[in-house]
């Protein structure tokens, strides 16, 4: 395993403790400093994976989650001492794919890090409905028109054309797309279903292929048209 990770963390020793231990297990770390530097450098460099701390210099690590993930499915872990719970789910819901607190360990580190790239490059592609799903890059496309989706909206339609036709309650999607068992109410899952009704409409506004189920939960599932 092996490529380009971006540490963005102000704190140098801790940065060089991060950069030292990925680089023994085969990884090229670079480190910015500055929040501004970010984004030029993620379009030049192309790296296969960030660390992103949250507070920094420059630019807000998840006002730059958010402008990340405007043009790039690169997986993103969070490295913060803010621990407050809307953190957590601010940081997941903008796109991020974990989220590590202040205090931790460098191995602890590396191996979610390894984990969250073996979860995002495992190159499979997932076709159903028109809907092309490429797991390595996490972009799902419509008739060849990319849907621009957040990596939370990934995992949940991902989930749902694997299983054309069942029906997965609110809490069966959110333990597939909140691995981490945080709580949260039934009201986020609707919210995303309904970024990625408004998504799909926008390319294809004839076919509505996620459809609620009345009390149970969602389903995926391409209605012929009369």
């Amino acid at each position: 395993m092996n490529g380009k990770i971006l540490i963005v963390e102000d704190e140098e020793k801790l940065a060089t403790l991060l950069a030292d231990y990925l680089r023994q297990v085969g990884f090229e770390p670079h480190w910015l400093a500055n929040g501004s530097e970010v984004v030029s450098w993620v379009r030049d460099e192309l790296p296969v994976l960030i660390l992103l701390d949250l507070m920094l210099p420059g630019r807000d690590g998840l006002e730059l989650c958010r402008e990340l993930r405007t043009f790039s499915s690169v997986p993103i872990v969070m490295v913060t001492a803010r621990i407050e719970e809307i953190d957590r789910l601010l940081g997941l819901e903008l796109g991020a794919d974990d989220y590590i607190c202040k205090p931790f360990s460098p191995r602890e580190v590396v191996a979610r890090v390894k984990a969250v790239l073996r979860r995002s490059g495992g190159g499979e592609t997932l076709q159903g409905a028109g809907i092309v799903l490429d797991e390595s890059r996490y972009r799902a496309t419509l008739h060849g028109h990319d849907l621009e989706l957040t990596a939370v909206e990934f995992k949940l339609l991902q989930m749902l054309v694997a299983h054309p036709g069942r029906i997965f309650g609110r809490q069966q999607l959110m333990d597939r797309i909140y691995a981490d068992q945080r709580i949260v109410c039934d009201r986020t899952i609707d919210s995303h279903i309904k970024k990625l009704r408004k998504k799909i409409a926008g390319v294809d506004p004839a076919n509505e292929l996620i459809h609620s189920v009345y009390g149970v939960g969602y389903k995926f599932e391409e209605v012929e048209s009369c």
